[in-house]
């Protein structure tokens, strides 16, 4: 079962809720509007990449084994850009609420979705597509730019 409830959103959800509380406690000025457009661009690319995944008849659903590459459109930007739709949605709240010392938050989500979840899709899709996938992965980035 706690496989089943470990999902991407569910940390997402913990850090929106740590990113609240910290502003809950130590209030700064927030930028509510440069916020509020970060979640909404967020919210906007996730449904754009969901789309394009169930066009392509594969899953979004992690830890399962992909159907097809998808490499147009979102994906020719970004190989994860629901991920960093998360991470837009997250960086959104935090300068909505002025939550500000959350934002160390951010890169750390990045980083636990990185190892939790995306190393071990892109070895699915290492397995399952072979050159085409190693072909796109160095033509695009995993976030939109290379650590």
């Amino acid at each position: 079962m706690l496989r089943e409830i470990d999902i991407p959103p569910l940390w997402l959800a913990l850090a929106l809720v740590m990113a609240w509380a910290l502003g809950q406690l130590w209030p700064m000025p927030g930028l509510e509007g440069f916020g509020a457009a970060l979640v909404v661009a967020g919210l906007a690319i996730m449904g754009l990449a969901l789309v394009g995944m169930v066009r392509a008849r594969t899953t979004f659903i992690p830890r399962r084994d992909p159907a097809a590459l998808v490499t147009g459109g979102l994906f020719g930007i970004t190989r994860n850009p629901i991920y960093l739709a998360d991470a837009m949605i997250l960086a959104g709240a935090i300068l909505w609420w002025g939550a500000l010392l959350a934002l160390p938050l951010v890169p750390l989500f990045m980083v636990w979705i990185t190892r939790r979840y995306i190393l071990d899709e892109e070895a699915r899709l290492r397995a399952a597509f072979g050159p085409d996938y190693e072909a796109w992965a160095a033509r695009v980035p995993r976030w939109i730019w290379r650590f």
